[in-house]
Formats: C-alpha cells, sequence, structure tokens
C-alpha cells in the first residue's frame, strides 16, 4: 500500500478518500530536519502554504512519486528539483475558484465603501457619517490581471454590478474574452484607464512586482489595487509610496510577499484593507480543495491521467479525454522502437494523424520517449522528467501533423532515426487498446497482449509458422498469438508472434537459422501507465 504524508491541515474529506487506499500519516507542524529525516518512506506527500517543499527535501524523498498542493500556488515547491527526480507535482486549481472571486469582490467593495475603517470608528464611539464618503461601482472600469478561472468568476460577478470590464491576459482567446463582455486590453491601457485593478495571475519571476512604481505612476487618481492572488505580484514598497503620495485611492491585499506580513507599514496605512490570507478560507473550499487534491494524488499513484500536474504541459479536459487514451500507445510504439532499432540514436520524429493532430501532443510526445528511453538511461523516466533526460542527451526530435481524416480516427507513426538507418512504427487505439499497424514497411494488425513479442522478418514460404512451432515446443515456450504483414504473396513478409515466456538466447539463434529469415529480435514489453514515477 502506498504511504502518503499529510504535512500540513487538510480537511477531513480528502483525507477520507486516502484512507483505505493508501497509509496515510497526518503530520503538520513539521521542522525541516523531521521532514528530512522521514520523507524518504513515503511516495506522497500533501502540502498547503506551511511546508517548504525545498530541493534538499526533494533529494531525501528516494520513495517520492507525486507531492500534492492542497490550493493553487505551489511557489513552496521546488519545481525544478521535482522535475529533475521525476516527481509529479499537482494541485488543486479550481477548489478554491468561487471562495477566491467572493473575497476579490467583498474587497472592492470594502474599498469603495470604505466598510472596515467605519466598522472600526462607530466601535470606538464615533458617529462620522461624511468621513466616509463612498463610491459605486456601476459604470466604474474593473481592470483584471490574469483572466484564468477566478479572474473569470470575478468578471461575471462584476457584470452583475454593472462595471465595465477590461483584462490583460497574453493567453486567454478573444473570443472567450468576448463572449464574458471582457475586452482584453494591454496592461498599460488596464492600468490607465482602471477604476479598481485585481490582480489573477501566478507568481513567476515573469509576474514578480508586475505592479510597481512605473504602473502606478500611470494608474487613473484614486484607483485602487486589490491582490488575492500571490504576494510579490505588487511592489508592495512602491504602493506604500503611491498611496502616501495619494496617487492610489485605496488597496486591498490578502496576500503579502512575506506572509505573515509582521509590523509592514502598509498595514497601518489609513486607506489599505487588509486579510490574512483568506481568499480559499472558506468551508465549502477547504473540503473541495481537500477532495480535489486527494483525487490528484491518487490518481498519480494508481496510474492514471491526472489532470493538474503542474509541471506538464495543461490540457483543458476536452483535450485530455482526446489525447489521454492515446498515451500507453505512443510508450508502446517507444519501447517496440527502442528494441528493434539498432546504431547510435540521432532523432525523433512523430507524426500523428487523423484527430490527435489538432491537439497539444506534447504528453504524447513525453510518453513516446519514456518508452524509447527507459531502457537505455538509468535515471527512472516518467512523463515529468523525460524531456529533460532526453535534452540532456542531445536527442532531436520533431513533431508533425496531418489533421487529414484517418481510416483508424488518429494515427501515431514513430520513426527512430539512428547512425544505421529509420526504424519506424506505427499504431493507434481501437476499442480502449494500443494496437500496433505497422513496423517499417510492413502494415499488419496486433495488439501485443502478451510480455513478449518475437519479430521475424522473413520470406513468406509455406513451412515457416511450422519451423519456428517446432523449436518454441520443442523449449516449452509457449505462444499467445500470431499476426502476419506481407506486401506480396511470397515476398518479404514479417511475422510477429506473441510468447508467454522469454526466447533465451540459444532459442533465438536457432529460430535465425530457419531458412529464408533474414531477422529475429525478442521484444520485451513494460507495463503501460501515464507516467508516473516508477511506471
Amino acid at each position: 500500500m502506498f504511504r502518503i504524508l499529510v504535512s500540513d491541515p487538510v480537511a477531513r474529506e480528502g483525507l477520507a478518500l486516502l484512507n483505505g487506499r493508501a497509509e496515510v500519516d497526518v503530520r503538520p507542524g513539521l521542522n525541516k530536519g523531521d521532514l528530512l529525516r522521514i520523507i524518504g518512506d513515503y511516495d506522497g506527500l500533501i502540502v498547503r502554504s506551511e511546508t517548504k517543499v525545498t530541493a534538499d527535501v526533494i533529494q531525501a524523498a528516494r520513495r517520492l512519486q507525486v507531492i500534492g498542493r492542497a490550493g493553487v500556488g505551489v511557489d513552496n515547491i521546488d519545481l525544478e528539483a521535482a522535475t529533475r527526480g521525476g516527481i509529479a507535482v499537482v494541485n488543486a486549481p479550481t477548489g478554491n475558484t468561487v471562495a477566491a472571486a467572493e473575497h476579490t469582490m467583498a474587497l472592492i467593495l470594502a474599498l469603495a465603501r470604505h466598510i472596515p475603517q467605519a466598522n472600526a470608528s462607530l466601535r470606538e464611539g464615533r458617529w462620522q457619517r461624511s468621513a466616509y464618503l463612498g463610491i459605486e461601482l456601476q459604470n466604474r472600469v474593473l481592470g483584471i490581471v490574469g483572466l484564468g478561472r477566478v479572474g473569470s468568476e470575478v468578471a461575471r460577478r462584476a457584470a452583475a454590478f454593472s462595471m465595465r470590464l477590461l483584462a490583460y491576459d497574453p493567453f486567454v482567446a478573444p473570443e472567450y474574452a468576448r463572449r464574458m463582455g471582457v475586452e482584453l486590453v494591454t496592461l498599460d491601457r488596464l492600468v490607465e484607464q482602471s477604476d479598481f485593478i485585481t490582480l489573477h495571475t501566478p507568481l513567476s519571476e515573469a509576474t514578480r512586482g508586475l505592479i510597481g512604481d512605473r504602473e502606478l505612476a500611470r494608474m487613473k487618481a484614486g484607483a485602487r489595487v486589490v491582490n488575492v492572488a500571490r504576494g510579490g505580484l505588487v511592489d508592495e514598497g512602491a504602493l506604500l509610496k503611491a498611496l502616501e503620495e495619494g496617487k492610489v485611492g485605496g488597496a486591498a491585499l490578502d496576500v503579502f510577499a512575506q506572509e505573515p506580513p509582521g509590523d509592514a507599514p502598509l498595514l497601518r496605512h489609513p486607506r489599505v484593507v487588509a486579510t490574512p490570507h483568506l481568499g480559499a478560507s472558506t468551508q465549502e473550499a477547504q473540503q473541495e480543495v481537500a477532495r480535489e487534491v486527494a483525487q490528484e494524488v491518487l490518481a498519480v499513484l494508481e496510474g492514471r491521467p491526472a489532470r493538474s500536474t503542474v509541471n506538464l504541459p495543461f490540457l483543458p479536459p476536452e483535450a485530455h479525454a482526446v489525447v489521454g487514451p492515446y498515451l500507453s500507445t505512443a510508450r508502446l510504439l517507444g519501447t517496440v522502437a527502442t528494441q528493434l532499432c539498432e546504431g547510435q540514436f540521432v532523432s525523433l520524429t512523430l507524426r500523428y494523424s487523423g484527430e490527435l493532430a489538432t491537439h497539444d501532443t506534447s504528453l504524447v510526445r513525453a510518453a513516446a520517449l519514456v518508452g524509447l528511453l527507459t531502457s537505455i538511461v538509468e535515471e527512472r523516466l516518467n512523463l515529468v522528467n523525460v524531456g529533460v533526460v532526453a535534452a540532456q542527451r542531445r536527442l532531436k526530435v520533431v513533431e508533425e501533423k496531418d489533421p487529414s481524416p484517418e481510416p483508424y480516427g488518429s494515427l501515431i507513426a514513430l520513426e527512430v532515426q539512428t547512425t544505421t538507418g529509420p526504424t519506424v512504427v506505427s499504431g493507434t487505439l481501437l476499442r480502449e487498446e494500443p494496437h500496433i499497424l505497422r513496423i517499417n514497411d510492413q502494415w499488419l494488425d496486433l495488439v501485443p497482449s502478451s510480455p513478449y513479442l518475437l519479430m521475424i522478418d522473413h520470406e513468406d514460404r509455406p513451412g515457416m509458422i511450422g519451423a519456428l512451432g517446432t523449436i518454441t515446443g520443442e523449449h516449452d515456450i509457449n505462444i499467445a498469438f500470431m499476426a502476419v504483414g506481407r506486401q506480396a504473396p511470397r515476398g518479404k513478409a514479417i511475422m510477429v508472434v506473441g510468447l508467454d515466456d522469454p526466447a533465451p538466447e540459444g532459442v533465438m539463434q536457432r529460430i535465425r537459422a530457419i531458412p529464408h529469415i533474414y531477422s529475429a529480435k525478442l521484444v520485451k514489453l513494460a507495463p503501460v501507465g501515464n507516467g508516473a514515477r516508477g511506471q
């Protein structure tokens, strides 16, 4: 049974999903020394924002297959080290979407109507109605930086307040924004025209300090800034200066560059509303986040596709439904090709035809590389780290796509070029089973249901099958199935024989000695999964 360490508080709904399918140890509050000491005994780790999963923790995690972040942001996890180690990092990107969007709207309203300040004043015995004159949201411009899940939900809610919506997001299609009533603009135009600016983008080197001195200087006088995304997106020193100079009318902050922020001057400014990272702090969000991250961690451990692997390319659900089933086919083709080819690897070309060619095939490429390289490198390979390993070995990888309809719906052709020439293996998926359809110049239809494939190039003549059966029978090697491909009667042909037992080298030599056999190779098939570590 898999062992999973939960090192930060996680709602019991998520733990209930894990129990019975894994051995779960809940140990919140571990110091780094204790974490380093015990992490090597676990297959999975679930954290929130408190645990820092650094490179040395990952190096000590000799069994770890997956790190689950119960939430969205993963800046407390060293993604580069996890990727190098072949550890999948998954998060729960949808569980707190509504909670974060609602908290954003709450802070916008609090800024517009001075609710926290008025509440504090009244509690101190003062009745100062004129001191807290607010503004209405109707007809105000809301600039949304990042039109992803949370940003989109904020847009829907702000539209109900009759706000005009602008958004900056270079990764969103204009048609998507138009359907939501949002105008896509540059960041400069957004900061110049918005009355409220709300941030909903991940923290990276590219987005750190996204709202700084330059952006604050370009804002409308009295504009207000809201950050319920990640600390560090706003330059806090620049924001304080803009507040003190009266350039910015107010700020609402739920996240900070350093958490907790301590006695930060921003917190004492009268036009700042601050909350202690409450964006996801609703009962419903915590329950859903816990369930979502538990399901993702179990998916990786049990060899099923995970929808939200952070260190793999993101695929929308509709694309994943098409691409996901072909990962096993791609890995199978790579496994077969690497055992058929000879010489030094030069390049790998993947050709996609049919529906598959209309989607992002980066995961399919990774699966093919796993099959191709697993038996010839020392590292444990999976979808997460195989691209890094292939690049280190200077393997050139080319992808070609032809969306023209295929008789099989979709077809993958894998060609390995070596110093001795090309090897081609093609296949598809039929009735949820991988099929091999081509080996070099020969077409056939083969469902590889045995652990060993005996592949024989020969001349199509009577008696070939009988001669082979005599040798395997003499050595108690059971034949499970046979498939034959040929271009013409009594011409060059290929015979693929499924074996339940391995054929020792002495048996292979006898088979190669059969008249009219040009070559014979034994291919061992690996179990095919979705690329999680150790699979």
